[in-house]
């Protein structure tokens, strides 16, 4: 469970081995599947997740019965009625480390008021803890990081990480906390040297990903492209399309990028549609091919979308992404200007989303309003150490470096 908990590379074996050690006890089963599920599928997990829920019931178990359903919710993806859950499971019972990992329906939920509750919440639940719980102390300290209270989200990620050195949650807290900073070299060595205590940490593409933006904050571009191509696996789509467009935003050259029939392939699937920052990222992907085409076709899909988040908010962001691949940044400041404060609604996280700031102030430079761009990001230049990608972002230049256009949109984009 600890292991779990703190998201080693021993979590997915520990817990395999409980649930084969154990197959009739249902809480081993289920926290299995459920951690499990990228390689048993869907289904699988599903049906693992109903005889759980099944036995727990016969057992008479309530609290294992209330922790399944929630699983069972996130497995299908239904974040909103996850994060309803998990406040009736959480009044039930306080501070229950076992749904720790699931806390991040709140920020799925497509709802800014119930992200800001979710984090209000984890920070309750940490106090009720207490301090000598380093499980609920790296969730705060990622709540705290994503309100902007920097340096306490930092401090209580070092507290957890004293308390438990392999909470991978807690380092992931830190990398939210410190990328706020630009701490770049200082993040980078902490994390390689992390990362060798425990190589096969869950965590390791995403914490990677983050020293690829410090890398890049740093001035270390060529650091960043190894990195990308070093620790980002072909699935990582969103987080290798998050490099490279930054790097192409910054006139340079990108890392590997990914197979665009990979990417539709992606849009294609069920879930391709499912949650607005996961095609967010999608189209990311095709703005790297310089796809145009296909990025207008996704914008047109948006547009048409009932729900308000994809036809209000990632439409126009598609459509801006469009306009900067085929030569026409002014009309992608009209629209990511207009935007403002709705762009929170694309989902993600801060280090996530503030790609759509990079993009509008690289469009604002390219359209010769320097002082605009400046304003833009003046509060990250000012704030973070190290800020190399922001002063890219600002220099004027002549040059396109994007990779030439890959072919034709597909019509089921």
């Amino acid at each position: 469970m600890g292991e779990w908990l703190a998201m080693t590379g021993r979590a997915l074996p520990a817990l395999r081995e409980w649930a084969q050690r154990e197959p009739d006890r249902p809480l081993a089963v289920a926290l299995w599947a459920h951690a499990d599920a990228e390689r048993l599928g869907h289904p699988r997990v599903r049906a693992y997740l109903q005889t759980a829920h099944a036995a727990a019931k016969q057992a008479g178990d309530a609290h294992v019965m209330s922790l399944v359903y929630g699983l069972w919710l996130s497995a299908h993806n239904q974040h909103r009625a996850t994060a309803d859950h998990l406040v009736v499971h959480l009044a039930q019972y306080p501070a229950d480390v076992l749904v720790g990992p699931l806390l991040g329906a709140f920020a799925l939920s497509a709802d800014l008021a119930y992200r800001d509750h979710g984090r209000r919440l984890t920070v309750t639940h940490y106090e009720w803890a207490g301090e000598l719980s380093w499980p609920w102390a790296s969730w705060a300290a990622a709540a705290l990081a994503e309100e902007g209270a920097t340096d306490r989200a930092w401090q209580l990620a070092q507290h957890a990480l004293a308390l438990q050195p392999r909470s991978g949650a807690a380092v992931h807290a830190r990398a939210h906390a410190e990328h706020e900073q630009g701490t770049g070299p200082a993040y980078t060595s902490f994390i390689d040297g992390w990362l060798e205590q425990d190589p096969h940490a869950l965590q390791r593409p995403h914490l990677q990903w983050h020293a690829a933006l410090q890398d890049l904050a740093a001035g270390d571009l060529d650091a960043a492209r190894r990195r990308a191509d070093a620790e980002l696996r072909r699935q990582d789509v969103g987080m290798r399309a998050a490099v490279n467009w930054r790097l192409l935003l910054a006139g340079q050259a990108p890392a590997r990028t990914s197979d665009l029939e990979h990417v539709y392939r992606l849009l294609a699937e069920e879930g391709g549609w499912a949650e607005v920052f996961h095609t967010f990222q999608l189209a990311l992907a095709l703005a790297v091919a310089t796809d145009t085409d296909g990025l207008e076709a996704m914008a047109a899909r948006a547009r048409s979308d009932e729900r308000a988040d994809y036809h209000e908010v990632l439409a126009p962001v598609i459509r801006a992404l469009a306009h900067m691949t085929s030569g026409r940044p002014g009309k992608a400041v009209g629209l990511l200007s207009r935007l403002g404060e709705k762009a929170e609604r694309i989902g993600g996280v801060r280090v996530e989303r503030e790609i759509i700031q990079d993009t509008l102030a690289r469009a604002l430079i390219e359209t010769g309003r320097l002082e605009a761009a400046s304003r833009l990001l003046h509060h990250r230049i000012t704030h973070r150490r190290h800020h190399a990608y922001e002063a890219l972002l600002l220099s004027p230049r002549t040059e396109r470096t994007a990779p030439a256009p890959s072919g034709p949109a597909r019509v089921n984009a």
